[in-house]
């Protein structure tokens, strides 16, 4: 059974996007995730979508690429519009079948609230693509270093943040693994009732935690042994530098943002 993640897969190209500062990249996604929430209208959701259509041109990324990685999200996000379009019971009735009734307001939710999170689910997935894991580790440190002025372990959350990507698609790896293991000794996973499918469900998950334990167990001793020693002062071999190229693109994104706002008021 396949079970393939991209999440934190880098991509190199040469593209303005990828030649970004990491913490630029950062802060702009996260505006334009944040404001994917303010998005009420049909033309602020073609705004949105025209801006992040023409991320996805400047990082010269395959299209390939960039689908199969927003793929599984989107999956997710079908099924709940689906909820939404037979649950919201607003606006005039469209198609009435029985008890369930489809309206325009069940229908624009349905659309509205699925399409604009795809518009922020493209933007993190920009971020991941087009920003090595050490240039995330790097920017995570750099943004959260303001916390040690107030007694939060800045270092410690930053490392926390960068271990959880590395690791996503060696957990989905291990995942592929035992699946597959599960059945060629002839798991019927997707066979019996829902009470035998969730208990066969059961030895998968503790497999998997068994795994995720031993790599956790493997990195401390890795830290420990290089004598790791969190927020202490350290070189980079690649200093992060802010030119003339991240002051723009924050400058486009806060232009994005209020546009956004002032299309909403329309």
């Amino acid at each position: 059974m396949a079970f393939r993640i991209s999440l934190g897969s880098y991509v190199p190209a040469d593209s303005v996007l990828h030649r970004l500062d990491p913490r630029s990249k950062i802060v702009c996604g996260l505006a334009i995730m944040v404001s994917v929430f303010f998005i009420r209208t049909p033309l602020q959701l073609a705004f949105g979508w025209a801006i992040a259509l023409g991320l996805v041109l400047l990082s010269h990324l395959p299209a390939g690429k960039v689908l199969s990685s927003i793929k599984p999200i989107v999956m997710v996000l079908l099924a709940l519009s689906v909820f939404n379009l037979l649950l919201v019971d607003t606006g005039s009735t469209l198609v009435a079948l029985g008890p369930l009734h489809i309206t325009t307001g069940g229908l624009w939710a349905a659309v509205n609230y699925s399409l604009r999170l795809v518009v922020a689910v493209i933007a993190a997935t920009l971020i991941l693509l087009t920003t090595t894991p050490t240039q995330l580790t790097d920017a995570f440190d750099s943004l959260m270093s303001p916390l040690t002025h107030i007694g939060l372990p800045g270092h410690e959350i930053a490392m926390v943040f960068s271990l959880m990507l590395r690791f996503i698609p060696t957990i989905a790896d291990e995942a592929s693994a035992i699946l597959d293991a599960q059945t060629a000794r002839g798991g019927a996973l997707a066979e019996g009732s829902l009470v035998d499918r969730v208990r066969s469900v059961i030895p998968i998950v503790i497999a998997l935690l068994a795994s995720s334990l031993r790599h956790a167990n493997g990195l401390s001793r890795a830290l420990d042994a290089r004598c790791y020693e969190g927020g202490a002062a350290r070189s980079h071999w690649h200093p992060l530098e802010f030119h003339a190229r991240d002051g723009l693109s924050v400058a486009v994104t806060c232009v994005y943002v209020v546009a956004l706002l002032v299309l909403g008021s329309l």
